[in-house]
C-alpha cells in the first residue's frame, strides 16, 4: 500500500478480526459475540488482551450485567464483570470522582472473588495491579513490598509474582507495574528505566515485555518537553537505537502481528524511524497497516491533544520509512 493511499484508523482490536466483530456487537448492546469469542480464546496472553479491550468498551454500558443475569454461572461473564468494575474504578480515580473509594472497594472484592473461582487465571491479579495505582500513598502492605532485584523500588511485587505464576511475562501485568512505578516517582524516571530493563532482561523471545523500554523512553521524552526539535537527538542516541533493535529482533521477529498490540507495533515503528533505521521500520509499518495509534506519534507534535497532527507525523514517518527500503 503506497504511503499516499493509506487512511489510518484507530481500533483497539487492531488486526484481530474476531475481537473487532465482538467489539462492534458490544457497542450495540449485544453480548453473545463476546461470549462466543471468549469461549474459543486459547492462551492466557490472548485471553488477557481480549478481556481488557472488551472491558474498556463495556465499562460505559450494562451489557456485561445483562450477560451475568442471563448466565449467572458463566465464569467468562464473571471475569468480564471484574474487568468492568476495575475499569470503572480506575476511570473514577482519574477523574477525581467522589465515588472512587466505593468503586475501588467493589472492584477489589470482585478481583479476590474471581481469583478464588478461577485460580489459574492471571486476570484477577492483573486487575489488582491496576487497582494498586489508586493507593497513592501506598498504605496497603502489598503495595510496598521489597523488590526482587537491586535498583528497583518497593511496590506490589507479590501481586506481579502471582500474575507471573499464571502467565509468565504477561504484557498487561508488566505495563500495569510500569504505571505504578511512574506514579510512585514522577521525576526522575530512573526507577522506570531500571524496571523496564530488568523485565526485558529476562523475558523470553516473543514476549511483548521486550517493547517496554520503548514506552519508558517515550515517557521520558514527553516529560522533558519533547516538542523541542533539539530533543530529536534523543532517538538516534546509541542506547535508544539499541532498544529499538532489541525489540525488533527479540519480539517482532517472533510474534504474529495479527494478535500484537497496536500500541506495541506503533511504538516499535516510531523507535526505528527515530533511529533512522528506515528499512526495519518499513517492515513494522507493513504489520501496522491502517491500524495506527495516536501514541507515541502525538508526542512528536506541538499539540499532543491534536489527533490530526499526530496522524500527520505517523504518515510522514511511514512514507519516509517505505521510501528507505533496501
Amino acid at each position: 500500500m503506497a504511503g499516499g493511499d493509506l487512511r489510518p484508523v484507530y481500533h483497539p482490536a487492531g488486526h484481530d478480526n474476531e475481537l473487532r466483530l465482538a467489539v462492534q456487537d458490544l457497542r450495540t448492546g449485544r453480548w453473545v459475540s463476546m461470549e462466543r469469542l471468549l469461549e474459543r480464546t486459547a492462551g492466557w496472553g490472548l485471553w488477557t488482551q481480549r478481556t481488557q479491550v472488551l472491558a474498556a468498551v463495556a465499562a460505559g454500558t450494562d451489557v456485561v450485567q445483562a450477560w451475568r443475569t442471563e448466565q449467572p454461572r458463566s465464569l467468562a461473564a464473571t471475569v468480564m464483570h471484574t474487568r468492568v468494575t476495575v475499569e470503572r474504578a480506575v476511570r473514577a480515580h482519574r477523574a477525581g470522582h467522589p465515588r472512587t473509594h466505593e468503586l475501588w472497594e467493589e472492584a477489589w472484592q470482585a478481583c479476590n472473588a474471581t481469583a478464588g473461582l478461577s485460580p489459574a487465571d492471571p486476570v484477577p491479579w492483573i486487575c489488582l495491579l491496576a487497582l494498586a495505582l489508586l493507593d497513592e500513598h501506598h498504605q496497603m502492605d502489598e503495595h510496598r513490598l521489597p523488590p526482587p532485584g537491586p535498583m528497583l523500588p518497593p511496590g506490589p511485587w507479590g501481586i506481579l509474582a502471582e500474575a507471573d505464576r499464571r502467565d509468565p511475562y504477561n504484557r498487561e501485568a508488566y505495563h500495569r507495574m510500569l504505571q505504578f512505578v511512574y506514579a510512585r516517582t514522577p521525576r526522575p524516571l530512573s526507577d522506570a528505566a531500571d524496571f523496564v530493563h530488568w523485565a526485558a532482561g529476562s523475558a523470553p523471545p516473543g514476549s511483548a515485555v521486550h517493547v517496554l523500554p520503548l514506552y519508558a523512553r517515550v515517557e521520558r521524552y514527553r516529560r522533558e518537553g519533547g516538542q523541542d526539535k533539539a530533543l530529536d537527538l534523543h532517538w538516534v542516541a546509541e542506547d535508544a537505537a539499541r532498544e529499538g533493535a532489541h525489540a525488533l529482533d527479540v519480539w517482532f521477529r517472533h510474534t504474529d502481528p495479527t494478535y500484537a498490540s497496536p500500541l506495541d507495533l506503533n511504538h516499535l515503528a516510531h523507535a526505528l524511524w527515530g533511529a533512522l533505521r528506515f528499512d526495519d521500520a518499513s517492515r513494522v509499518f507493513d504489520a501496522i497497516g491502517r491500524y495506527w495509534t495516536a501514541l507515541p506519534w502525538a508526542d512528536r507534535t506541538r499539540d499532543p491533544a491534536d489527533p490530526a497532527a499526530a496522524e500527520e507525523v505517523f504518515l510522514q514517518a511511514r512514507a519516509r520509512s517505505l521510501a528507505g527500503r533496501d
